[in-house]
């Protein structure tokens, strides 16, 4: 299967497109300052969307797409872990137009329990849960059915249980080592994923991270350097001991998560390197109040697990960024701006000039949300969490100085509108 080649939206970067001009006037995002976020996006020459993996919480990396695509500003490389590698499949792999139609598509989908029931039943479900009072309590209730639901009886489109449960199958048999069948999922992936696309060589840059079950080692599997197939995605989201290890070229792996839940280092040390607007969307907090109970505790746990001290990462990175930026000030100053022959080779990999701008969204979670919430796949709490991620993206847009290209002199900036 062949795929044409994306058709250019009509404002322009310096490299790559950027951004679609005609946007509905009453839009949110056509205002002034959008306007301005998208003419600040126009100086990079890379605009990376990197996604950390959450589960259920993933649905927030799609509010932030949508806020995105609102104003026009389309990301010429897709990162992503477990949930952020599924998330990013389904941009990569469509056309720039039906991107935020086939996240919906998706997530509406995997929002419903794998029960072999009318529509008609789950319709009634919603209904209930949408006439219960707005309040914590009400709130943890419908979270706490949703995480029972999907625990019991899988998700639709996503994972079911297998039959039987892995205690019961042989040792080395494909049921014996997971709770979960990820069958669904696959079929889902085949369905709305358009991998001759991402592998198309005028596609956007697509990375997805998964860790090697017999060596430990963190593995990424870039589009420009091996094609991409389905089964690379479900490694990345294949977490244990839920999901089985998926087999690639005779190696098995597992959910990215388990080494570094983050790609945002694959995307600042890939080479050649270029100036960079990195839109690092996380959906685990590093920080959180003390815990008063044991559900607190297991929230906590996640959450400093899984947020794969992604503060500090971002920190180290850009750190790191303004040590080749100063190595480089240093080889001009040198006779002749020249570093000694004998020296060169070491340092390549060490010199830059280019700049780094890092915008950090994290994921707020809510009181009632507790421990459960990765694998609360409600509708109500997706929506809840896609609308997080809209409001968050569209408040940094309404910044455009959070999206401007730092000058030579400054070479790195971060911006976190919760920080």
């Amino acid at each position: 299967m062949t795929v044409a080649p994306r058709r250019r939206p009509a404002v322009r970067g310096k490299r790559a497109s950027r951004a679609a001009a005609g946007k509905d006037s009453t839009n949110p995002q056509s205002s002034k300052a959008a306007q301005n976020a998208a003419a600040a996006v126009r100086d990079y020459e890379t605009v990376a969307l990197v996604l950390q993996g959450g589960g259920a919480l993933g649905a927030y990396q799609c509010g932030v797409y949508e806020a995105l695509e609102e104003t026009g500003i389309r990301p010429d490389w897709f990162a992503g872990i477990s949930i952020g590698a599924i998330n990013a499949a389904l941009l990569a792999g469509n056309a720039p137009e039906r991107r935020v139609e086939r996240l919906r598509e998706f997530w509406q989908r995997i929002s419903t329990p794998a029960l072999p029931l009318p529509a008609e039943v789950f319709d009634w479900q919603r209904q209930w849960l949408d006439a219960l009072p707005r309040s914590s309590a009400a709130q943890a209730l419908a979270n706490a059915f949703g995480a029972w639901t999907a625990l019991l009886h899988g998700q639709s489109g996503f994972f079911v249980p297998r039959v039987p449960p892995p205690y019961a199958a042989l040792p080395g048999a494909p049921g014996a080592t997971s709770f979960y069948s990820t069958v669904p999922l696959r079929q889902t992936l085949e369905e709305l994923v358009d991998f001759a696309r991402i592998n198309h060589r005028a596609s956007p840059r697509f990375a997805i991270g998964a860790v090697n079950v017999r060596n430990g080692n963190f593995a990424y599997f870039d589009n420009r350097k091996t094609p991409i197939r389905v089964e690379h995605v479900l490694a990345s989201a294949a977490l244990p001991p839920a999901f089985a290890a998926v087999e690639i070229d005779g190696e098995f792996y597992w959910d990215g998560g388990l080494v570094s839940n983050t790609p945002l280092e694959y995307v600042i040390e890939s080479s050649p390197r270029s100036d960079t607007l990195a839109l690092q969307v996380d959906l685990w907090s590093a920080r959180g109040a003390l815990p008063r109970t044991l559900g607190d505790v297991l929230e906590r746990q996640k959450d400093i697990q899984y947020s794969s001290r992604t503060r500090r990462g971002t920190d180290s990175s850009a750190e790191k960024q303004r040590l080749r930026l100063a190595l480089g000030e240093l080889v001009a100053m040198l006779p002749g701006k020249r570093m000694p022959a004998t020296l060169a080779h070491e340092f390549d990999a060490w010199i830059c000039t280019k700049v780094l701008n890092i915008v950090h969204l994290i994921y707020q979670a809510k009181s009632y949300e507790e421990q459960y919430k990765d694998y609360a796949f409600g509708p109500q709490t997706m929506h809840e969490h896609w609308a997080a991620g809209l409001s968050d993206m569209r408040r940094t847009l309404a910044r455009p100085q959070c999206l401007a290209r730092p000058a030579p002199e400054v070479g790195v900036a971060t911006h976190d509108i919760h920080r």
